[in-house]
């Protein structure tokens, strides 16, 4: 089975861009919080090796950021995420409100940190002209946490049902205008926030950020792109970032993982099994030849 699975992740195509270096200038310019509201973008060129078929998927890759430390994960509140109590913030330690005493939300360590970095892929026919790649933001959560763990509060109007909190101290704009093309994808129910809350067991992560949308009939293939980004601040925390485009197969994506661990546990199961074997076996043998010796075991 692991055998079956390393072969399937090395059957996916995929391709890394990392943009740490070639955009210092604007992370270092989102150092400063004088600096926050002001934007900044880069451009990296690219060219795709091969065709990528069938459904393409949009990944931002973390280099370093640690969301496994025990105090980040516990530095939530459910009870607001899932719109019972939008004023709990309890267990959100140093986020929980602001310096004149507004509950922030939401609060906590994850949601202050969450990933706000605007990619934009664009095809690159010629020196001049660029088109947008048409890409999904819709789909990319699990079920139980879409449907589940997140709800915003009973009311028709966002803005009036998160009245008398803050938004988190690094975010531009508040929870109910995270999405101002679909008004539907806010509050404690837009995807990209429900994504980034699911935190990595891993200080290198990646996840799911956009899908290639192929019903508009775009050219499969991308010979050529182009990239921008409004960079927020990497180099705090002496990370790497990357954006990763890849295809997936029955059993996922590119990520060895799993084969590994199906691979190693099963060659350890067969060589326990071979060496309870032999010693069977010896013990066998040696009652043969000595039919009075006796082992206690």
């Amino acid at each position: 089975m692991g055998i079956i699975l390393l072969l399937s992740a090395k059957s996916t195509k995929e391709i890394e861009i990392n943009y740490t270096n070639i955009c210092a200038n604007c992370a270092k310019l989102r150092e400063n919080a004088i600096n926050f509201d002001k934007k900044c973008s880069c451009s990296i060129p690219f060219y795709l090796p091969e065709t990528m078929e069938g459904n393409v998927y949009m990944y931002y890759k973390l280099y370093g950021f640690h969301q496994n430390l025990y105090h980040y994960i516990l530095s939530r509140s459910n009870s607001q995420l899932m719109g019972r109590n939008i004023k709990d913030v309890e267990r959100c330690d140093s986020f929980k409100t602001t310096h004149n005493g507004t509950p922030i939300c939401p609060c906590g360590a994850i949601a202050n940190s969450m990933f706000n970095d605007t990619i934009i892929l664009l095809y690159n026919i010629n020196s001049s002209i660029y088109i947008k790649v048409p890409m999904l933001s819709s789909g990319i959560t699990w079920w139980s946490d879409k449907f589940i763990k997140f709800q915003n509060p009973t009311s028709n109007d966002l803005p009036s049902a998160f009245a008398g909190t803050a938004k988190p101290p690094n975010w531009p704009k508040p929870i109910y205008e995270l999405d101002e093309v679909d008004s539907g994808n806010n509050g404690f129910i837009n995807e990209d926030f429900i994504v980034w809350m699911r935190t990595a067991a891993f200080p290198t992560f990646k996840k799911l950020h956009r899908q290639l949308n192929r019903v508009q009939h775009f050219t499969e293939g991308l010979p050529a792109g182009n990239y921008s980004f409004d960079i927020t601040y990497i180099t705090r925390f002496q990370g790497e970032k990357s954006v990763v485009l890849s295809t997936l197969t029955w059993s996922g994506g590119s990520s060895l993982f799993l084969g590994l661990a199906y691979t190693v546990t099963g060659a350890v199961t067969w060589l326990a099994s071979f060496s309870m074997m032999a010693i069977h076996l010896m013990l066998a043998k040696r009652k043969m030849f000595f039919p009075n010796y006796k082992v206690k075991l």
